[in-house]
């Protein structure tokens, strides 16, 4: 009998595993292929590995601006992609030595839930007084004419597939222009493809300000990505895709248009969770409409995103324990990793103004930062702040430009706390760092 059954070893179910493995309750892990999960193997790490080469890649062409000079400068691609199998291959092995660490009891095959406590995994069946499921997600497949075919003879990739690709595709079309889609147009972009961008919403970037979404946008098209918004592909053919405003030729097609819960294959019928929208609805606690059963990650729907997996993790194990934990989802981090990064947290104008909040605006360019002026020669950064006027308080905070994704934690932990402006500007920044810009913007309150 184990304490803990957990489905799905990625960033919600081996968090999980190695948090009630190191309390001392005896966990049981079940993975059908490799642990690490989508974010590890074919999502967050080999991304990023990829856009850090693009990174160098652009640093190194323009390193004259910083009177810096090379020749013979160029990306290699198979050779970014070997290096990104290593990473994930280094990334995999820690997480096998997390699991044993923590005594964790990792089994690899197809989970089956029999009941609320037995779990069959191939033939052997496991039994367990809780039940924990993250499955995670799978890439959205739209039912457009000519997908399907696409996919089967390679044509058209999702972002798993390419990024096991070893050549650059000369003309790259991506549908959706969110952040896994603009992430890996990018780095595209810079490894050599013409890349155009399919959006069927107005603008780029999905939740995204406004405001930062458009001075994204100007930034790749600075790069050479074209965009083509406010419309939807109608059908795939062999050489492209077509779409409401004409026919567009491609090597390559990426299908980037979302992400949707695993709920089926694994018997997730015969326990009695309530599912809604295609989610497993849980609550505070993580816990499902079975007290027993627990949802992490992904599958429960509510942010598709890895660090939010952890902590759901961590609160669904101290809920286990008997601690007093619940999740918050009001300061939320959001990023996306290409150069320019942009990151965000807590309210944009347009969610501000849907809510009825009375809010105020604040922009200050990235060049009122000197560290930033000495490192960047782009000065179309941005640092944007939202201010509850009602309470003095920081709602939201969205950068774009280099180091977004570093800063953006402070953001989240003054949205966290509530500090009123007055707190935030009575905090000591250092100096000089990109940060400073969050302080400069207060003081234009």
């Amino acid at each position: 009998m184990y304490d803990l059954i957990i489905i799905g070893g990625g960033p919600g179910g081996y968090t999980a595993a190695e948090r009630a493995g190191h309390a001392g309750l005896n966990v049981l892990l079940v993975e059908k292929s490799t642990l690490g999960g989508v974010c590890l193997n074919e999502g967050c790490i080999p991304s990023k590995t990829l856009l850090n080469s693009a990174k160098i890649l652009e640093h190194a062409l323009h390193g004259e601006a910083f009177a810096v000079f090379s020749e013979s400068v160029f990306l290699d691609h198979k050779r970014v992609i070997a290096r990104k199998n290593e990473v994930i291959n280094t990334l995999a092995g820690g997480v096998k030595a997390l699991m044993k660490a923590n005594k964790v009891k990792v089994v690899y095959g197809n989970a089956y839930i029999i009941d609320s406590t037995r779990v069959k995994v191939d033939d052997e069946v496991f039994t367990g007084s809780r039940i924990m499921i993250a499955t995670g997600s799978t890439p959205v497949i739209p039912s457009v004419d000519g997908v399907a075919e696409g996919i089967n003879n390679k044509f058209v990739l999702t972002s798993s597939e390419i990024l096991d690709l070893t050549d650059i595709p000369a003309n790259l079309v991506v549908v959706g222009g969110g952040a896994i889609g603009l992430e890996l147009a990018s780095y595209f972009r810079t490894a050599g493809s013409n890349v155009t961008v399919i959006e069927m919403l107005p603008k780029i970037a999905g939740p995204l300000d406004n405001e930062i979404s458009d001075l994204l946008m100007r930034s790749y098209q600075k790069k050479g990505i074209e965009f083509i918004l406010g419309t939807s592909v109608t059908s795939v053919t062999g050489d492209g895709v077509i779409c409401e405003k004409g026919h567009l030729k491609a090597d390559k097609v990426l299908l980037s248009v979302g992400r949707k819960p695993v709920i089926s294959g694994f018997g997730l019928e015969n326990t009695g969770v309530a599912v809604d929208c295609g989610a497993v609805l849980t609550d505070e606690h993580c816990s499902t409409s079975v007290p027993n059963i627990y949802a992490v990650g992904d599958v429960n729907g509510k942010y598709m995103l890895a660090h939010v997996a952890y902590r759901e993790a961590e609160v669904a194990v101290n809920h286990i324990l008997g601690k007093n934990d619940i999740m918050r989802y009001n300061a939320v981090p959001s990023v996306i990793y290409t150069s320019p990064e942009a990151a965000s947290v807590g309210e944009t104008e347009e969610s501000a103004k849907a809510k009825g909040i009375d809010y105020a605006a604040v922009s200050v360019p990235m060049s009122y930062s000197g560290r930033y002026v000495a490192e960047n020669t782009a000065a179309d950064g941005v640092c944007k702040i939202l201010i509850d006027r009602k309470y003095s308080d920081l709602i939201g905070v969205h950068l774009c430009g280099g180091y977004a994704s570093e800063i953006i934690i402070s953001a989240c932990m003054m949205i966290e706390l509530q500090l009123r402006v007055c707190d935030v500007k009575e905090l000591i920044f250092p100096h000089p760092t990109v940060s400073e810009i969050i302080r400069e913007a207060v003081f234009r309150f």
